[in-house]
């Protein structure tokens, strides 16, 4: 296996650019193995593209999913839905007790939503990040400005960050969950375009129901 420390993003990027998003994923799993790639899933509106990528090419990758506690039942009946359908192996984390706790007593994505997701969603993964090279996720620049700037791979920290489905459009989304005849996130036909926690999640076209009335815009994972 390829050892990340003598790779640059932009070598990799180079390299990666011009290869589909399916032909990314194998090549990654030439270079790197499954137990050195992170994967995190939102199991959101367009969660099941990537994920359907990773069934085909590397079945055996773990997905890790983060229970905020304040997720949609639509969004766990959904990964549910999607985990039997491609045949996922599932890791759930979730944040700490006491810090989930607080943030329930005190609303804090009333008051201040940075903090309330970096308890619930965001220090649950710091705490295992360590342990893998890459970081995979489905983000795809369509959903807003800042996406639109990613390349396939970021170096963030000591961490690559992967991003194999980021050039998507609109129209390609479409059609590959009709393609491939994907469940769609149930949400979805009552209007949500994106689905996060229950209270900070709006119907909305894209991303536009996401923090309504914040300038906030991504939860902290990615940003």
């Amino acid at each position: 296996m390829m050892d990340q420390n003598l790779v640059l993003p932009q070598a990799l990027n180079d390299r990666y650019r011009g290869l589909s998003p399916l032909d990314r994923l194998r090549q990654l799993y030439r270079e790197f193995s499954p137990d050195e790639v992170l994967v995190t899933s939102s199991f959101g509106t367009t969660s099941a593209i990537l994920l359907h990528h990773i069934a085909q090419v590397c079945p055996e990758q773990k997905i890790h999913v983060i229970d905020t506690g304040y997720l949609f039942p639509e969004t766990l009946a959904y990964q549910q839905e999607l985990t039997s359908h491609l045949g996922l192996e599932i890791v759930t984390l979730h944040p700490n007790a006491r810090g989930h706790r607080i943030t329930q007593e005190e609303e804090l994505w009333k008051s201040d939503p940075d903090v309330c997701c970096g308890i619930n969603k965001t220090m649950p993964v710091e705490e295992i990040k360590a342990d893998y090279k890459v970081w995979m996720a489905g983000l795809i620049g369509f959903q807003n400005s800042y996406r639109k700037e990613l390349r396939v791979f970021e170096e963030k920290g000591e961490i690559l960050r992967f991003y194999p489905i980021i050039a998507l459009d609109k129209d390609i989304v479409k059609q590959y969950f009709r393609t491939h005849n994907l469940p769609r996130h149930s949400l979805e036909r009552k209007g949500y375009g994106s689905v996060g926690c229950v209270q900070c999640s709006a119907k909305g076209s894209g991303r536009t129901g996401r923090w309504q009335g914040n300038t906030k815009t991504e939860c902290g994972l990615h940003k």
